[in-house]
């Protein structure tokens, strides 16, 4: 078949060459996928991990499955701070990390761990949420080159276990307290007499279970979840820290994300935190029945004497020192005096 130039060039711009010519019709380009990892250090059946897994389908769906991101829980991909590398060298796409660990590469994401700074979650949720969690979020983009999502992650207030009661700053003397890999948690704990040793949350169990360590420190849930109250007979209800999960991004492979993909899935993410947050606080209501039904005594100290301890220590006058004026600002300003 002979096609005259002005037919070829008409056929072209209504897009049918292709079968002008005998071949099938071109109508657009395939459309790239994307396969992401999320790494997280928190075991399947977490309220993080399974609202991780949620919104990792919703986006799938969103997105007509051309944004595919599988969860990694339980530290599968390394510990911490290996996995906090693979988020900025690219070899993980996103990871949910504790504040206290992304210290150890920003220390201002630390700022709302400070020792007994919050007493409860309203408190919490409008510091961070507001001009403090806005300056924080800032910050540790800036200074990590990795992307931070809008709305922070609940991982609970912090609770003390150990086989011996826990009711004021004494009982801490030279005691021998697992801690995470957390210059914050070290200087809370050296500066109360203990003596706060870091080890791998995956490797906490064996730990107090072969007296490595004489106690730890965590919320609730990880408490239950990891069966810690077969190792460990008593709680002590300090509250001492607020601690969250930021959802950090490697920015090469955010950016590689078609705009309209990257809306979709922040949108789910920043949605999933906040459904994470109500399911969090409802199960810390909860929880401590249940633990104390599996034999963990309960008590409550109060704070005031682990706040002057700190205060006799320096820990705040030497944290504020640290953060700068300008950040220790926000604080204050979300918790009232503290130095």
């Amino acid at each position: 078949m002979k096609i005259s130039r002005r037919q070829l060039l008409k056929t072209a711009a209504a897009g049918s060459v292709g079968s002008i010519l005998g071949f099938p019709a071109i109508t657009g380009y395939a459309q790239s996928t994307y396969n992401y990892k999320v790494a997280t250090n928190v075991q399947v059946g977490h309220s993080i991990y399974n609202r991780l897994a949620e919104a990792a389908e919703l986006i799938k769906k969103d997105t007509d499955g051309r944004v595919n991101i599988r969860v990694f829980p339980n530290g599968q991909l390394g510990s911490d701070v290996d996995m906090l590398g693979q988020v900025r060298s690219g070899g993980i796409e996103m990871f949910s990390v504790p504040g206290v660990v992304l210290a150890n590469l920003t220390p201002i994401a630390s700022l709302n761990s400070v020792g007994f700074a919050f007493s409860d979650y309203p408190s919490v949720w409008k510091a961070m949420d507001g001009q403090m969690g806005l300056y924080m979020r800032e910050q540790i983009s800036a200074k990590s080159g990795l992307l931070v999502a809008d709305k922070i992650w609940d991982n609970g207030f912090r609770q003390i276990t150990s086989m011996k009661e826990i009711s004021n700053p004494g009982d801490l003397a030279n005691m021998k307290i697992r801690v995470p890999v957390s210059p914050m948690l070290l200087s809370i704990f050296k500066s109360l007499g203990a003596a706060p040793t870091p080890i791998n949350f995956n490797e906490l169990y064996s730990a107090l279970q072969t007296k490595v360590v004489e106690g730890q420190e965590n919320p609730l849930t990880l408490i239950n979840n990891s069966k810690l109250y077969e190792v460990q007979k008593y709680c002590a209800m300090t509250q001492h820290v607020w601690d969250g999960y930021w959802l950090v991004s490697n920015r090469r492979s955010m950016d590689n994300l078609p705009a309209n993909l990257r809306e979709i899935t922040m949108k789910h993410m920043n949605a999933a935190a906040m459904l994470q947050r109500s399911d969090s606080e409802k199960l810390a209501v909860s929880l401590q029945g249940d633990l104390a039904a599996k034999g963990m005594q309960f008590n409550k100290p109060h704070a005031a004497p682990f706040r002057e301890a700190l205060r006799q220590a320096k820990f705040y006058q030497e944290w504020k020192g640290k953060f700068g004026d300008e950040a220790w600002s926000k604080l204050e300003s979300a918790v009232g005096k503290l130095a």
